[in-house]
């Protein structure tokens, strides 16, 4: 069942308001009243342009008009939406959906046309004001080596429990290969797991692992890469900075009878030493910050055995995208992953060619996979809406998990964001200086 809508504000829970405080309080003054009529007009005149039924309180109907059945978003509350969306932008709108000032049966249907429109959403005379009236991300959530452990418990340290349930069993939290997977094919649940391991079998073959190989896992997640290789005869090394993952994927490494083969350890990817002959890192480059790109994949190539391959599975988006929204905070920052950046392949093989002898030689894209994944995780998610409140989160965080989920499948379907595997072999040649 879906989170119930709150007629905000009187039936907001005093404990659920103190930890929820931006979502609690509308955003007031002469400001934002200013700001928020610029804002309900700019939602009126992008939301004319897409394929969504919009309907407000007083009968209103906006949106693109089409023949079909389209998706609805309705307002509830229109002055607490244009106040929450003038004062911080798309962070305001997610804050909007969490307060329940708008709702839909339909969130990815509503998401995904105003995602394929991003970037021509605002119109562009305006744009250039994005620095100077959205807020910029905090330095307390730089991915410095003292605030990345913190930035990855406030995601990953949340329960082991909430995350198995919406997870298959192989507690894989990255995107699925799926076998035969075409345009308008909906894959079953049933075929999740075996999607993870596809995956991952994929990305070990890419990396040269077999028996003997010597392996570097950065990021762990709940360990199922391990296992898979440790099964191939491989001897891993795995690191991670949450302690809950750390804790489950050492019980499962033990259960399947691989500890002497498998070592997990609490640390940064910038403190590992060692040599090693292959090095996977599945859906961790987001989390590094851009900054911090050089060091990483300084790292990765210093720990690379000679003949070594380093294979990563990675989120990106375009590259000009990326560069609008570079300095941006977002929803995602604030609520979900703190400090983190997705890359362009574009920026993926600028930096390895100026910063390391490692150069990308092998691109496989992979985003129609991921949306059809988060499909899947989404509907487990809602459908488990009872289980998530009874390991104590409450009804605003299960409507925040629940925007995120397809808010991010909706980048995928609507091509705004790709996921690649990608692989790098070191090149002795000079590095690119320009």
């Amino acid at each position: 069942m879906n989170a119930p809508i709150r007629n905000f504000p009187n039936d907001f829970p005093p404990d659920e308001a103190a930890r929820w405080p931006d979502v609690a309080r509308v955003p007031d003054g002469p400001t934002v009243a200013l700001r928020s009529s610029a804002a309900a007009w700019l939602f009126r005149h992008a939301s004319r342009r897409v394929d969504v039924r919009v309907e407000y309180p007083d009968g209103e109907l906006s949106g693109l008009r089409s023949s079909g059945v389209q998706p609805r978003m309705i307002i509830r509350r229109p002055e607490a939406f244009a106040r929450r969306v003038g004062a911080d932008g798309l962070i305001g709108f997610g804050e909007a959906f969490m307060a329940g000032d708008w709702t839909t049966d339909d969130l990815v249907g509503v998401l995904t046309p105003f995602a394929a429109r991003m970037a021509r959403l605002i119109p562009r005379p305006l744009q250039i004001l994005r620095s100077a009236v959205l807020p910029s991300q905090p330095r307390s959530e730089e991915n410095t080596a003292t605030n990345t452990r913190s930035n990855i418990a406030r995601h990953y340290d949340l329960s082991n429990d909430l995350f198995a349930t919406f997870l298959d069993d192989t507690m894989t939290y990255s995107s699925a290969l799926f076998e035969g997977l075409t345009p308008g094919t909906r894959p079953p649940w049933s075929d999740l797991a075996d999607g993870q391991r596809r995956k991952i079998d994929r990305l070990l073959d890419l990396a040269g692992v077999g028996p003997g190989s010597r392996v570097l896992e950065i990021g762990t997640g709940w360990g199922e890469l391990c296992l898979r290789a440790a099964a191939r005869g491989a001897v891993v090394r795995s690191v991670t900075l949450s302690v809950e993952q750390q804790q489950l994927a050492r019980q499962r490494v033990s259960d399947a009878g691989f500890a002497d083969r498998v070592t997990i350890d609490l640390l940064d990817y910038r403190q590992v030493d060692g040599e090693f002959d292959a090095v996977v890192s599945v859906e961790m480059i987001e989390a590094v910050g851009e900054k911090y790109w050089p060091v990483y994949f300084e790292t990765l190539d210093r720990v690379l055995a000679p003949g070594g391959r380093v294979a990563i599975q990675a989120i990106t988006m375009p590259h000009d995208r990326m560069s609008a929204s570079r300095n941006t905070y977002t929803w995602v920052h604030k609520y979900i992953f703190p400090g983190g950046q997705l890359p362009s392949l574009r920026a993926l093989d600028s930096v390895t060619r100026r910063h390391t002898d490692l150069r990308l030689v092998d691109v496989h894209a992979m985003g129609d996979h991921y949306a059809e994944t988060l499909r899947l995780w989404r509907e487990r998610f809602v459908g488990r809406h009872d289980d998530v409140v009874e390991l104590g989160f409450d009804s605003t965080f299960t409507r925040m998990w629940e925007f995120y989920l397809a808010y991010s499948e909706a980048g995928f379907r609507s091509g705004y964001l790709d996921v690649h595997q990608l692989v790098f072999d070191r090149d002795r040649g000079q590095r690119d200086t320009r």
